[in-house]
Order: structure tokens, then C-alpha cells, then sequence
């Protein structure tokens, strides 16, 4: 179209730079031809209008590309994304691709190779961009993966150092960004924090439960390890990826020993649990020595129990003594006595006796001695007393015949 006809009717505004008479130079197959005051059309004609509304930004040229090239191509414009924004949301990493896709496609990228004088260039440039966008669709496919992206994320950049000491009042600030930089391989989020010293302890307990059961999903690519992308058959995926388990195993056994070091540091010195050890420490001291006393207090009592009970068996054990002495006095007292009253029986029966009167014998009076007790004896002695010759010996014989019978009774009754 004709300048004359673009100023009579005019659609669009465009850029007087890009007409300002000076010559372009443009690569066909045909031999190069001369032209001057062309008007963009096509990519060019919407990136130049978007350009003049301030929807374009200057893009600096690559490095291969800072050699000397046209005055014409000394400024290469690209879409901006500012163009497309929508302000005060967050775009979501499908959104972010294809932006990114539409801004670096081979087609969008094809002005840019109107910079490159030799045809060496042309295709070098062609396979640079081909290659970034090539390298922006591999990224794409692993972002929405999610294996190869945990494996992705795996192999960032990271601080695997453990704290293994520090003073007592810098242990929060030593061991507080540890475990919150640790905190991104948690399967289970959120990642409870370390807290402060006036932390509760139920939270602090909570804290290395959650520490001691940790599960991480970090990976640990290996050099040797297969491409599952490249698997011939769903078998042989499998087999691939047992073989990268075994291959990833031993790393993975170690980051759980080197997060069980950092859990295990921490608990020794947090000083939360140190002044409950403490405390428990001081509670089981207590409770020691409250049982000791306890104890002692209880022997001392068996002991006053056990003395007291000695006591009252000696007590008793004398009065029992002195009762037996006191009965034993008495028995020798009675059997005194009645040896007396026999002694006094026989010296009554002496004269009965000689005289041979009732037929009475030394054996009858013997016998009367022996089977009467001690009253018996003295009732019969005062009543011989009052008597004399053939009176006492009557009471001899009475008596004597009162005795056999009562044996006789007795006989009767043990038969």
C-alpha cells in the first residue's frame, strides 16, 4: 500500500522512525534489492504499534550479536509481558509457560535473524533460538511432572551443614535457621518451627516428634542412573527404576542420619528440655529421698514396735518367772507341811501301833501318808490329838475304811 493511501485513510498509528526514508536491506533467494520507506507489516507492524503504546520494552542483544550489524538493526524490541499482566494476580505455571512459549517461539524470533549478515549466522541464530525454546518446553514438561520435579528441586543448590555446638544462649539462633532451611524436604508440611525459650512444652515435645519421624522427599540423582524416558517396555521402566532405588538408597540412609544428627544435637542442648531434665532430675531426687526417709521412719517404727514387744515379753517372761517361783515356794511349802503333818501322823500312830490295837499296821498308817492330802492329814492329826489308846485307833480304822472304799469307787467307775 501506498504512503498516499495510508494518509488519507488511516487505521492504525506507526512509528516515524520505521519510515524515516532510510534504506533496508532484505535476504531472499533472489539477489539482494535495494528498498527505502517500506512499512512494517505482519509481527513487525503489531510489535511497532504495541511499541508506540508503551507495551514494548528494549531488549538487550545477545553477545554474539554485539558485533558491528546495520544501523537499521541496532535495536531489537520484544513483546513485553506487562502487555498481558493482569495486576494484582499471581500467574500460574501453566500461564507463565505459555507466555513464554509465545514470546520465545521460532516464528515469534524470526525478526532476529534479519540481523545476521552471512547465512552461517542466520542458522546459527536459528538453532540458538530453537534451542532456548526447546530448553523452555523441557523445563515446562519437568515442572509438571511431579517426580521429575522433586528430583529437579533435589538438586539445588543447599547448605547440608549440621550445627554440632554453640553457647547456651545462642542456641536458637544457631539451631532455629537449621531446621527451618531442613524444613523444605518435609513430606508433611507445614514444618513446625524450633519456637523460644518460652515455648510451651508440649509444643517443644510435639517439635522433635515431628523431627524424629521426619520424611523427606528429597532425591539424590545419581550419575549412573537410568533415563526412565527411554524404557523400551513398562517392564523395563520398572527395572530401571529398581535399579535407581538401589543406586539412590545408600544417599538417602545417610540424609536421614545426618537430619537424625541435627535432631539429636538439638535435643541435647536445648535448653527447654535441659531445664526439664533438670527439674525431673531434682523431682526423682525428691521423691529418693522422700522414700528413703519413708523407709527410715518405717524401721525406726518396726524398731520401737520391735523393742517395745521385747520389753513386754521380758515383762512377762519375769512375771511368769516369779509366778513359777512363787508356785514352786509354794509346792515346797505344802509338801513341808505335809511332810510334817505325816511325820505328825506316824508320831500319833506309834503308840496305836505298839499296842497292836484294831489290828492296825506300820503299812495301814503308810498307807493313809500317801493317799491323803495335806488338810486331810492335819483334820485327822487334831482330832488323834484329843484322843488316846483305843480312840485314836478307831479313827485310824475309819479312816482307813473310808479310803478303801473311795479307791473302790474309783476302780468301779474307770472299769
Amino acid at each position: 500500500m501506498a504512503m498516499a493511501s495510508q494518509k488519507r485513510v488511516l487505521l492504525i498509528t506507526y512509528a516515524e522512525e520505521i519510515v524515516d526514508g532510510q534504506p533496508i536491506y532484505l535476504s531472499s533467494n533472489s539477489l539482494p534489492v535495494k528498498a527505502s520507506k517500506l512499512e512494517p507489516a505482519g509481527h513487525a507492524f503489531h510489535a511497532a504499534a504495541l511499541r508506540l503504546i508503551g507495551h514494548c520494552v528494549e531488549a538487550d542483544a545477545d553477545e554474539d550479536d554485539e558485533k558491528e550489524v546495520s544501523k537499521e538493526k541496532e535495536h531489537v524490541y520484544v513483546q513485553s509481558s506487562d502487555s498481558y499482566s493482569t495486576k494484582g494476580k499471581k500467574k500460574s505455571d501453566k500461564e507463565s509457560y505459555r507466555e513464554a512459549a509465545l514470546r520465545h517461539h521460532p516464528d515469534k524470533q524470526a525478526s532476529l535473524l534479519l540481523a545476521e549478515e552471512t547465512e552461517a549466522a542466520k542458522q546459527a541464530k536459528k538453532d540458538e533460538i530453537e534451542s532456548h525454546f526447546k530448553a523452555i518446553q523441557e523445563a515446562y514438561e519437568v515442572l509438571i511432572d511431579p517426580v521429575r520435579r522433586r528430583i529437579y528441586d533435589s538438586t539445588d543448590e543447599f547448605d547440608d551443614e549440621i550445627p554440632f555446638d554453640c553457647a547456651p544462649q545462642d542456641f536458637f539462633k544457631v539451631f532455629g535457621p537449621a531446621f527451618l532451611r531442613n524444613g523444605r524436604w518435609s513430606v508433611t508440611q507445614p514444618v513446625p518451627t524450633l519456637g523460644d525459650d518460652k515455648t510451651p512444652l508440649k509444643e517443644v515435645d510435639s517439635f522433635y516428634n515431628f523431627w524424629y519421624s521426619f520424611k523427606s522427599w528429597r532425591e539424590f540423582p545419581h550419575a549412573d542412573e537410568f533415563d526412565l524416558e527411554q524404557a523400551e517396555s513398562r517392564d523395563h521402566r520398572r527395572w530401571m527404576e529398581r535399579q535407581n532405588a538401589k543406586l539412590s538408597e545408600k544417599a538417602r540412609k545417610e540424609e536421614y542420619a545426618r537430619i537424625r544428627t541435627l535432631v539429636d544435637n538439638a535435643y541435647k542442648r536445648d535448653p527447654r528440655i535441659l531445664r526439664r531434665k533438670e527439674e525431673e532430675k531434682a523431682e526423682k531426687q525428691r521423691k529418693k529421698e522422700a522414700k528413703l526417709l519413708a523407709k527410715k521412719l518405717q524401721e525406726e517404727e518396726a524398731a520401737k514396735i520391735a523393742e517395745e514387744e521385747r520389753q513386754r515379753k521380758e515383762e512377762e517372761e519375769k512375771r511368769a518367772a516369779e509366778v513359777a517361783l512363787n508356785q514352786k515356794k509354794m509346792k515346797e511349802k505344802e509338801k513341808k507341811l505335809l511332810r510334817r503333818e505325816r511325820t505328825r501322823l506316824r508320831t500319833l500312830a506309834a503308840p496305836v501301833l505298839s499296842e497292836h490295837l484294831l489290828g492296825l499296821t506300820d503299812d495301814d498308817v503308810e498307807g493313809l501318808c500317801s493317799t491323803l492330802d495335806k488338810e486331810q492329814l492335819k483334820n485327822l492329826c487334831d482330832q488323834m490329838e484329843g484322843k488316846e489308846g483305843l480312840d485314836r485307833a478307831k479313827l485310824l480304822r475309819a479312816t482307813l475304811e473310808s479310803d478303801h472304799k473311795l479307791k473302790d469307787e474309783k476302780e468301779v467307775e474307770g472299769k
